[in-house]
């Protein structure tokens, strides 16, 4: 009797390390250094940004060229307003702790309606088909762009398998989505359907020493549709910066 032989299956290719990227900067604009800014998205020429703190969060839509605010819409006192993404005529904002997300007309900035969720609010994002949200920890959840109820959830993770945390204002574009890593100057990309981290994109001394007194960290990036470039600033930042993320090898 022959023994019978199986071949082995071969194992997986770990996978590939995280692209390393830097912030080329291509141009700057003002910004508003009382903005706590939360959220940020450019669409049809309008950059809309929504800010934070209680008693001080607002909805902006503003010039993306001069950095001027041309409609404002200020939040209950009482809710500390997070990030913000725009769907057709829709624009989402949630909120920290308040557990609220707020439909708001795009063209009025009004509200429209109320949708509640459990958990933390940080970062929103639109990928054209659902909305991702983030809460601070190493969690995207997917939901439904009308109604915002949950549809799904990743883990994000490195090239070791260790959690990313802390993920916090969101930019979904081309399938993908970056992600500000709170209390760091360092944004990572994401495969939403594998929650792995593609690339990282080190912007340390982004912002020049002599404009750091009273900023706080970076949040805030916004794709520039059909150019590959980013506008991205900062919590109490006074400059926006326009950039593009490269390789040092070009």
């Amino acid at each position: 009797m022959v023994a019978g032989c199986s071949e082995a299956t071969p194992e997986a290719p770990p996978p590939a390390a995280p692209t390393e990227l830097r912030a080329e900067v291509l141009d700057t604009t003002p910004h508003d250094p009382n903005a706590f800014t939360q959220g940020l998205e450019l669409v049809d020429g309008v950059l809309y940004e929504g800010t934070g703190l209680e008693g001080e969060s607002t909805m902006r839509a503003t010039d993306p060229d001069t950095g001027d605010v041309e409609k404002q819409t200020e939040l209950p006192g009482d809710m500390f307003g997070e990030g913000i993404t725009v769907v057709g005529d829709t624009i989402w904002q949630i909120t920290w702790q308040d557990g609220v997300a707020i439909r708001r007309d795009r063209a009025t900035l009004r509200e429209e309606g109320r949708a509640s969720y459990r958990g933390e609010g940080w970062g929103l994002c639109h990928d054209g088909e659902k909305l991702i949200m983030s809460d601070g920890s190493d969690r995207l959840t997917f939901r439904d762009p009308d109604t915002f109820a949950e549809t799904g959830r990743t883990r994000v993770r490195d090239a070791e398998g260790q959690p990313v945390d802390q993920l916090n204002e969101l930019e979904c574009v081309d399938g993908v989505v970056y992600a500000n890593v709170w209390r760091t100057d360092r944004i990572v990309r994401v495969d939403p359907r594998s929650g792995r981290v593609t690339a990282t994109v080190d912007l340390a001394g982004l912002l020049p020493e002599e404009d750091r007194g009273g900023a706080d960290v970076l949040n805030g990036i916004a794709a520039i549709p059909g150019t590959g470039e980013f506008l991205v600033t900062g919590k109490l930042w006074p400059t926006t910066f326009r950039v593009r993320f490269v390789t040092d090898h070009g």
